[in-house]
């Protein structure tokens, strides 16, 4: 069927949303014009905004909209702690966890040489400079258990290592092959918990 020339933009602009195919960005546009014309607008009104002035915190890379998030601003995190992640999702899945309490750093994703994405691309020269910190004691790598999160975390360690750093890596229990973001919270603190040294 034909639709309308801005409804066909809606849809095609809802499936740049992951997991979303075109059924289900049609049945996305034809709920917000037909039964949520009110949710619709404020959804694009926050979207607007949001990508207007959410950024990264210049420390920790997390995603705010403030020079410097609420995580790095707390003085009640222990600043000896570093835990490196992929994602600000990553983030997310550790602080409801719970159990960790300290500092974080945002990697850009992982590396992977075949896709071009190298050191640079995901941040770690802003990784090293961070790591001149002289209050950092111990990098916690958080990384996927997938093979480029594995050699993520291999390399970093060895960054780490250099500075005269502990480095440590979470537990098992995060599944081989999985996304630190969809494993439930209990998984993420035993992990945490019983960490070991690389």
């Amino acid at each position: 069927m034909a639709f309308s020339p801005l409804l066909n933009q809606l849809i095609h602009a809802l499936r740049v949303l992951p997991g979303v195919g075109n059924k289900t960005a049609q049945r996305m546009a034809f709920y917000l014009l037909e039964r949520n014309r009110e949710g619709g607008q404020q959804l694009a009104d926050t979207l607007k905004e949001a990508v207007i002035k959410v950024g990264r915190c210049r420390r920790c890379r997390v995603l705010c909209e403030t020079p410097t998030c609420s995580l790095c601003q707390d003085p009640n995190r222990d600043v000896t702690q570093l835990c490196v992640v992929e994602t600000p999702a990553n983030v997310a899945a550790v602080e409801q966890a719970g159990g960790y309490k300290g500092l974080y750093f945002v990697l850009s994703g992982h590396l992977s040489p075949l896709d071009g994405i190298g050191p640079e691309q995901v941040g770690l020269p802003e990784l090293a400079f961070l790591l001149e910190d002289a209050s950092i004691q111990e990098v916690v790598l958080a990384t996927s258990s997938t093979v480029e999160g594995e050699a993520t975390a291999y390399y970093i360690a060895d960054m780490v290592k250099e500075k005269g750093i502990t480095v440590s890596r979470i537990a098992q229990g995060v599944p081989m092959g999985g996304e630190l973001e969809y494993v439930d919270g209990g998984t993420i603190a035993r992990a945490l918990k019983d960490r070991s040294e690389i």
